[in-house]
């Protein structure tokens, strides 16, 4: 019997986390606010300072290897990979071998054949491959969402999204896989991310793009900026533009829809902010738009915590889930389409492969 078709009912589910950098504190957060159903019981990281740091935080028990881990908890039921991007896909197969659930952060891969061998591995376990995609649980990108799907723009025309954003040289130097091509990636793959996937996940299948990558000024591997020109299966033409170079600190991370009936504008530093909203039609619920927006002094949002609900009620039998493995896949195919459109200097048409 698959274990996706085993709901946990009358008791916590038990997670694990691997990886204690950064990220690992939205994680243990979103753990905490949902204790009532899920608790920490383990946590693993090669770094000594990062792992003994995790353990006094969470009472979680600590390990230096994942395999050690897998070996030694015999009851876990999802394991969270937050580790640098290029590790997940062993990471995860290992997991899936293990017959855990494995929830991976974001990007999912930094190789498409990485992406597409994690999906077959969770497949072939019979476990679930979930993908963090935290911004869509935004209340500003919710209702921009609905909008789109209530076809409230009518035909959509032109889509912008900008990331002007800062990582300074300190930021690259503090860990040697950061803005290497093997584990991490450039300013597309793992800064704007996020952003990536807002365009397929709002407005759609992408028909083609063309892409041109720089590294400017940061000593690494990969781009700290790009420009994407994008047109959609639907007709629709649109653009990303992206750079970790902005001064003196993160400015704008930003998507505009512009419609036949429609214009909309979702700014501020993390698209926590609507800042036009304009239909041809007016319905009450366009009051939510004022409350919708928040300050935040994170570009990570609010969003984990509201991921996790999802994932619980799943493993709950209460809910199918927001983004799993194939919904990771659009993204990740987007950012590799970039990337060899940059690399060859020509128009890439999607999909990848049928």
């Amino acid at each position: 019997m698959s274990k996706k078709s085993e709901k946990i009912v009358g008791r916590k589910i038990r997670f694990a986390l691997v990886g204690c950098g950064r990220i690992s504190k939205n994680h243990i957060d979103s753990l905490n606010v949902h204790k009532d159903h899920a608790e920490l019981v383990a946590v693993c990281d090669i770094d000594p300072v990062a792992l003994a740091k995790a353990e006094k935080e969470t009472g979680a028990r600590g390990y230096r290897s994942l395999t050690e881990m897998l070996a030694e908890e015999k009851d876990l039921d999802v394991v969270t990979v937050a580790t640098p991007s290029g590790v997940h896909p062993a990471q995860a197969i290992e997991i899936a071998k293990a017959g855990i659930h494995v929830l991976s952060e974001k990007p999912m891969a930094t190789r498409w054949q990485d992406g597409l061998d994690m999906v077959k591995a969770c497949d072939a376990a019979g476990v679930y491959l979930f993908v963090v995609k935290q911004n869509r649980r935004n209340a500003t990108l919710q209702l921009l969402k609905k909008a789109v799907e209530e076809k409230r723009f009518g035909r959509i025309y032109m889509v912008n999204l900008n990331v002007f954003w800062t990582r300074p040289q300190d930021y690259y130097d503090a860990g040697d896989w950061r803005g290497t091509w093997e584990f991490d990636g450039g300013a597309m793959m793992n800064q704007a991310s996020h952003y990536v996937d807002l365009i397929d996940w709002l407005i759609g299948p992408v028909e083609s793009l063309h892409a041109y990558t720089a590294t400017l000024a940061r000593d690494i591997e990969a781009e700290d900026t790009a420009v994407v020109n994008i047109r959609w299966r639907s007709g629709a033409l649109g653009s990303m533009n992206v750079t970790m170079l902005t001064f003196p600190k993160n400015l704008e991370g930003s998507i505009t829809i512009l419609g036949e009936k429609g214009t909309v504008r979702v700014g501020g530093v993390a698209v926590n902010e609507i800042q036009h909203w304009e239909f041809s039609e007016k319905r009450p619920e366009d009051e939510e738009v004022k409350k919708a927006s928040y300050e935040t002094t994170s570009v990570y949002g609010f969003g984990h915590p509201l991921y996790y609900d999802n994932v619980i009620k799943v493993l709950r039998g209460e809910a199918e889930p927001e983004t799993d493995g194939r919904s990771g896949l659009k993204s990740l195919e987007i950012l590799i389409a970039t990337y060899l459109s940059a690399r060859d200097g020509k128009r890439v048409a999607l999909p990848l492969q049928y």
